[in-house]
């Protein structure tokens, strides 16, 4: 049985570990100074507890980080000084420079280094999640995280080839989301909203809807997109391609961070919230 070090079970990671495990693997992850919502997350997955990081590092034979890509070079250097030795796969939203900059950290601590990117929601249904892997040992982590709802995908490449797959991806599933919901807000902010819904309704009847549904499904998680809409504008960048497009869509969901607690708000709410007051 492999032993796998989840860090750390939130939403994605949790269901993604819930995923592993009923393939057969032993997953731990670190509930030390965690929160009850997590603790609870966590047991609701079936992870074991291995109590502190150390003791997950030392304990398991794959490290698998899934977390806020603003966290995930700590993360590794975290794991790295604990000179943990096994295989460290990088899950997380971020730009091919950022993940061979964690390669170069894990590998300098002695581990095996697999770049990684989850296109999908949490994974709970069969063909909704897919974990693109990429780099030196990524076809037996594959085989590994192969399970369940959860289907692992070999990127051919060394690192950097998954992480790009998956902010290419994301750049138009979430950044075409951030466009949308600035249109409605401005729409809204000039009074004329009701206009670009009746022309709407004629030429491109499916933009409200989804407008909406943007909203609808982005504003309590928007916290979480802002960090990755900054990892692609940076590869972006690193193409020689514009980022400006994602560094304003960083920018409009860094204005629904406001929701992440609380009740979900409403449509008119978000668009105010996108808005900044002008003077009258």
């Amino acid at each position: 049985m492999t032993t796998i070090g989840l860090l750390n079970p939130g939403e994605m990671g949790s269901m993604v570990g819930a995923a592993v495990r009923s393939g057969g693997s032993r997953v731990l992850w670190a509930g030390e100074g965690r929160s009850a919502v997590t603790r609870k997350r966590a047991s609701e997955a079936g992870l074991e507890d291995a109590g502190s990081v150390p003791a997950l590092v030392s304990a398991s034979d794959v490290i698998l980080s899934v977390c806020p890509p603003a966290a995930a070079v700590d993360v590794a250097a975290q794991v790295a000084k604990l000179r943990f030795a096994g295989t460290y796969v990088e899950g997380n939203a971020i730009a091919p420079a950022t993940a061979r900059e964690i390669g170069g950290i894990i590998e300098k601590g002695g581990a095996t280094f697999v770049d990684g990117g989850i296109i999908g929601p949490p994974p709970v249904k069969q063909g909704t999640t897919r974990f693109y892997v990429s780099g030196t040992g990524a076809e037996r982590i594959a085989a590994l995280l192969t399970a369940g709802p959860l289907q692992a995908i070999v990127v051919p490449g060394g690192p950097g080839a998954a992480s790009t797959v998956k902010m290419a991806y994301a750049s138009w599933t979430k950044g075409s989301s951030a466009l949308l919901l600035a249109v409605c807000a401005l729409a809204s902010a000039e009074g004329v909203e009701d206009a670009l819904v009746r022309e709407w309704k004629i030429s491109q009847p499916d933009l409200s809807a989804r407008a909406e549904g943007a909203a609808r499904s982005n504003a309590k998680k928007a916290w979480r997109f802002v960090g990755e809409m900054e990892e692609i504008a940076a590869t972006f960048a690193a193409a020689g391609l514009p980022d400006a497009f994602h560094q304003g869509a960083a920018e409009i969901y860094r204005r629904m961070e406001v929701y992440k607690e609380g009740p979900a708000p409403s449509f008119a709410d978000v668009l105010r919230a996108l808005t900044p007051r002008r003077p009258a």
